[in-house]
C-alpha cells in the first residue's frame, strides 16, 4: 500500500525481457539501506518486487500483466521514473490510499500555464472516466493528485511547482502516456452497486425484500417498486 507522495526519481539503467514480462535494474538516489530483498516499492505507481538490492540500486520482475496494462512496455534504458517505497502504518496518509496496482493508462492532451499552477488534461478511456468524480483522488503515475473537471473521456488536474520538480509530471509533453490508478474505494462501490449476470441480482433482491419487510412493520406501510428506493432512505435503513 502507498500514499501517492513521491519520495524520489529513479533512472532505468537496464530493461531485461524475460517472455512476456520483463526484468528492471533501476539506479536512485534514495536510501535504501533500510529496505530488504521482497519488500514493494512503486515504480510510476505500479507495485514490484525488490529481487536484488544495492544501496542505490535495486532491480524487480515485472509480469506480463503489468507490462500490457503499464507504459513500462514502451519506456527504454535511461528513462526516468517516480519512485515510493510501501507505506508504514505509522506513517501520515498525505496523499490517499494507493495499491499500485495500475488499472490503464491515459494521453496527455493538454498542459497550460495557469498563475503558480500548470493544468493538464489527459486522456482516458470511458472505463477508467467512470471510475472518477470531480474533487475526487487519481494516481498519475504513481503522483497522488486531485481532479479538477472530469468527462467521458478526460480529466484535468493541477500541478503545483512542487509537483513538477520532484516528480516526472514536469517532464511529460503533449502526447506522452501516464500509468492511472483510480481512487480504489470508489472501485468498491461501483461493484457493489453493479448487478451482474452471476447471481448478484437475486443477493440484492433478497437483502432489499428484508429491508422492505423492516420498513413495512417500521412505518406500516410497503415499498412497492424501485421508484420507491432514495438515497435518504437507504441511509435510514443501513445500506449507505
Amino acid at each position: 500500500m502507498f500514499t501517492g507522495i513521491i519520495e524520489g526519481f529513479g533512472i532505468l539503467r537496464r530493461i531485461q525481457p524475460k517472455g512476456e514480462g520483463k526484468i528492471l535494474t533501476i539506479e536512485t538516489e534514495l536510501d535504501l539501506s533500510q529496505s530488504k530483498i521482497g519488500d514493494s516499492i512503486a515504480v510510476n505507481g505500479a507495485c514490484l518486487t525488490a529481487v536484488t538490492l544495492e544501496r542505490r540500486s535495486f532491480s524487480v520482475d515485472m509480469a506480463p500483466e503489468t507490462v500490457s496494462r503499464t507504459t513500462f512496455k514502451k519506456l527504454q534504458s535511461g528513462s526516468r521514473v517516480n519512485l515510493e517505497r510501501a507505506l508504514r502504518l505509522s506513517d501520515r496518509l498525505d496523499g490517499h490510499l494507493v495499491s499500485g496496482h495500475i488499472d490503464g493508462t491515459g494521453t496527455i492532451k493538454s498542459k497550460q500555464k495557469k498563475s503558480n499552477a500548470v493544468i493538464v488534461s489527459i486522456e482516458v478511456s470511458p472505463q477508467l472516466a467512470s471510475e472518477m468524480i470531480t474533487k475526487g483522488s487519481v494516481a498519475i503515475d504513481g503522483i497522488s493528485l486531485t481532479i479538477n473537471r472530469c468527462s467521458d473521456t478526460d480529466f484535468e488536474v493541477s500541478i503545483i511547482p512542487h509537483t513538477a520538480s520532484i516528480t516526472t509530471i514536469g517532464f511529460k509533453d503533449v502526447g506522452d502516456e501516464v500509468n492511472i490508478e483510480t481512487d480504489m474505494l470508489g472501485k468498491y462501490v461501483k461493484k457493489f452497486l453493479q448487478l451482474d449476470s452471476l447471481g448478484n441480482a437475486n443477493f440484492y433482491k433478497n437483502v432489499y425484500s428484508d429491508k422492505q419487510s423492516d420498513y413495512s412493520a417500521k412505518n406500516g406501510n410497503h415499498l412497492d417498486s424501485k421508484k420507491d428506493i432514495s438515497m435518504a432512505l437507504l441511509a435510514k435503513n443501513g445500506f449507505l
